[in-house]
């Protein structure tokens, strides 16, 4: 049962996430975090931080780590399956389809509704990730990462796998 549930759950959030990892990122929350239990929000945002640090999509970096954490290898076999799957038969399907319809106004607009969605599903994401870390370790360390964070990237121009590397070594020193 658990291997179906990973699959529905991994295969769910990456068939109704439009768009690629970004939009799949908050229904995968709601799935590993909110249905099943499977990982707390503080270690989803855990997971969330490491995984955009890393190369590759982030929907099959966090497939596999929930996968296996749940169900060994071939948890993790069957989350990378049901996060590959919907897309790889949306290409098979589709592709002959996408010179027809890409500058068709009704595709057009589709993809200009769905971006507002995804900004509000990202925007609820980082709130409830904002609110577990200031109970976690309090204003003052929440803003100093959050101002930190934010000269680095848009300042600074750093790049965010450093970025996210200074935060996990603050948080080594002062918060552990």
């Amino acid at each position: 049962m658990t291997y179906l549930q990973l699959f529905w759950a991994f295969f769910l959030s990456n068939i109704l996430g439009y768009g690629g990892g970004p939009p799949s990122i908050p229904l995968i929350q709601k799935e590993v975090v909110d249905h099943y239990g499977w990982l707390t929000l503080k270690q989803f945002g855990d997971l969330l931080a490491l995984g955009n640090a890393l190369p590759g999509p982030i929907a099959t970096k966090m497939a596999g780590f929930v996968g296996y954490q749940v169900g060994g290898v071939t948890g993790a076999a069957v989350a990378l399956i049901a996060t590959v799957l919907p897309s790889a038969v949306a290409v098979v399907v589709l592709f002959k389809f996408v010179d027809l319809f890409r500058e068709a106004p009704q595709v057009k607009a589709m993809t200009r509704a769905v971006q507002p969605v995804v900004a509000v599903l990202l925007a609820v994401l980082a709130y409830q990730f904002l609110l577990d870390a200031w109970h976690a370790s309090g204003w003052l360390n929440t803003g100093v990462l959050a101002i930190a964070s934010y000269v680095a990237l848009e300042v600074i121009k750093i790049h965010p796998a450093f970025v996210i590397s200074g935060a996990l070594a603050y948080g080594a020193l002062f918060l552990s």
